[in-house]
């Protein structure tokens, strides 16, 4: 149960809190980007089978792969890609605690 408030409060719980506490101006429109991060989920579509509660997504799925880690990485440094890069390492940091709660 401790596995999934984390996993599930680290997708929809912090995006909201830091659009809230460091985006006060857009918060809503950067809350909406940050929640979008789940988008890369779309990978688990292509996953046989299609869903696997033992499975760590880190490293399987296509979006989910060390390679793209690092360039969701690198557009935390590029000032239009911020937030989206942002966004996408929030999942990648929900994905890797449930990974490490297994």
């Amino acid at each position: 149960m401790l596995r999934h408030l984390l996993h599930y409060g680290i997708h929809f719980l912090i995006p909201i809190l830091i659009a809230v506490c460091f985006f006060k101006d857009n918060r809503v429109k950067v809350a909406l980007i940050l929640l979008a991060g789940i988008v890369i989920d779309i990978d688990h579509l292509w996953a046989t089978p299609l869903f696997d509660a033992d499975r760590c997504s880190i490293g399987f799925h296509l979006l989910h792969r060390y390679w793209a880690i690092a360039i969701y990485s690198l557009l935390l440094f590029i000032k239009p890609t911020r937030i989206v890069g942002l966004a996408l390492i929030i999942h990648i940091i929900a994905d890797s605690v449930d990974c490490l709660l297994m």
